[in-house]
């Protein structure tokens, strides 16, 4: 029987940005993925992470930048990329914000995401 979700949950984070999570730990309880809506404010960074999960982002509007060893990939709109389990990256946006999707496998966890303090 298909289970509808009525409302994500919006999960608390500084410096502007909203994550509503639709699927996932803190919403669903499912830790095999989690689907989250981002909005990001212009200026918006968060420190790097080498995080447990693969995850693949699709950018709605704006501009995602994730810096990683080897460089810095830009993320337009209408874009999408994929992280790797184990990679270090630090994500950022561009000069108007972003708003994108992120598909975290396994789910997203404060525990398994690893940032940098």
């Amino acid at each position: 029987m298909p289970e509808l979700q009525t409302a994500p949950v919006r999960i608390p984070v500084p410096g502007g940005k909203i994550i509503d999570e639709y699927a996932g730990l803190a919403s669903t309880g499912e830790g095999r993925v989690s689907i989250a809506r981002m909005v990001a404010p212009a200026g918006w960074e968060e420190p790097a992470q080498t995080p447990e999960f693969d995850e693949w982002t699709v950018v709605l509007s704006g501009q995602v930048v994730i810096e990683y060893d080897a460089g810095r990939l830009e993320v337009n709109a209408g874009q999408s990329v994929k992280t790797v389990a184990g990679q270090r990256i630090r994500y950022t946006v561009g000069p108007e914000g972003a708003e994108y999707v992120a598909v975290c496998l396994p789910a997203f966890s404060p525990d398994t995401v690893h940032r940098d303090e």
